[in-house]
């Protein structure tokens, strides 16, 4: 199936409209407090079809995203106990306690590893905030794992330009499914 072709010409796409950036910040924001899409998704084709503007995306999506992560402390702070049922009516509990474990064990670590990796950061700044984890080290921890995954994604694909636009062309249903397979394992060992 070759969903993920199509989802990348879609966003290359909607990457041309006046508003893209107003939407991916939009997006940013909403993937770190309570949205499933990560930004990057976004990004990407927006790099892709400007990629003079690499940094100047890269800085949007890392500014807005810390912002949603301020969001997803908010709500971990002082609404855990109305968003809790949802948590688990989307099978989400477990990974929520999964992630005040990672806390107990790795404390501000944790924090910079979900932002860098596709673990789903959302979870984690609700858990932040419920555990009430000092505010500045969660922003600073949260920027630099954020920042750092969206620049590294806008500079390798700036870099990498038209010839890297073709090789994801050719990979990304494979790339997709991919990460799909890998997000269904490590749900499985995460849950077990």
């Amino acid at each position: 199936m070759r969903i993920f072709s199509a989802l990348m010409d879609k966003m290359l796409e909607w990457s041309k409209h006046p508003k893209a950036p107003w939407f991916l910040g939009a997006l940013s924001f909403a993937e770190s407090s309570f949205f499933p899409i990560p930004p990057d998704v976004m990004l990407a084709p927006m790099v892709l079809a400007k990629p003079r503007s690499a940094w100047r995306l890269a800085t949007i999506t890392t500014v807005a995203s810390v912002l949603g992560g301020m969001a997803g402390f908010a709500i971990g702070m002082f609404a855990l106990d109305i968003i809790e049922p949802m948590l688990r009516d989307w099978g989400k509990w477990e990974t929520y306690e999964h992630a005040r474990d990672w806390f107990a064990e790795w404390g501000i670590w944790a924090v910079f590893i979900a932002g860098f990796s596709p673990i789903p950061y959302k979870i984690f700044t609700i858990a932040a905030g419920a555990m009430s984890m000092a505010f500045l080290p969660f922003v600073v921890a949260s920027a630099v794992g954020r920042g750092a995954r969206f620049f590294l994604v806008a500079g390798l694909i700036a870099w990498g330009g038209p010839k890297f636009e073709a090789k994801l062309r050719e990979y990304v249903d494979v790339i997709g499914w991919s990460i799909v397979a890998l997000i269904l394992v490590a749900y499985v060992l995460l849950r077990g």
